[in-house]
């Protein structure tokens, strides 16, 4: 075994045994090792066999397929560089995906850029919620037969129980965040 894996091997142990909220002595109490062991093994001074190492592994809740998996930080905060956009020519807008693969979260969020005249594509009733907010001009809800009107600052939320799209005024765009949960778009 390479030096790489056995400092990996005894800090993760070290992180495990913590997380758990065990004392060293605790650890080697449980896995009927001694505390020297366990500290060797913590400070890469020792190497343990598989069954110890199992045994061990099973004292903190975990086996040696969870605790060689590399598990990826999930990321949490997304720039400009992470959105994926798409323009509509026809309908004078441009929709960029703010959080990528959003599709298998709960919610979906998008900025939406309106020209004046612009809007989102019509959609039809399906289930879920629809939230958003307002960062630029004045844009016009159209949820079936009504025609909401909201301006900069001001948000807006509603089940798509009807047909719906979202328009710009005639003489001036508008930018947006719409949330949709599931997601829609």
């Amino acid at each position: 075994m390479d030096s790489a894996s056995k400092i990996e091997i005894g800090n993760k142990i070290r992180q495990l045994r913590i997380k758990k909220g065990l004392t060293q002595e605790e650890l080697a109490d449980r896995s009927e090792l001694s505390k020297s062991f366990i500290s060797q093994l913590e400070n890469d001074l020792t190497s343990p066999s598989i069954a110890t190492l199992v045994d061990i592994l099973q004292c903190l809740g975990t086996d040696l397929k969870d605790f060689f998996t590399d598990k990826t930080e999930e990321q949490i905060v997304f720039g400009s560089a992470d959105y994926f956009e798409k323009q509509d020519e026809e309908l004078h807008n441009t929709i960029e995906w703010i959080i990528p693969n959003a599709q298998k979260n709960m919610m979906e969020p998008i900025r939406v850029t309106l020209e004046a005249g612009g809007s989102t594509y019509p959609d039809l009733p399906h289930e879920g919620e629809e939230f958003g907010y307002v960062l630029s001009g004045t844009i016009y809800i159209v949820l079936g037969e009504r025609t909401i009107k909201a301006k900069k600052g001001e948000s807006f939320y509603f089940r798509p129980d009807s047909g719906h799209y979202i328009k710009a005024g005639e003489k001036a765009g508008a930018v947006f965040l719409w949330i949709s949960t599931p997601p829609n778009f």
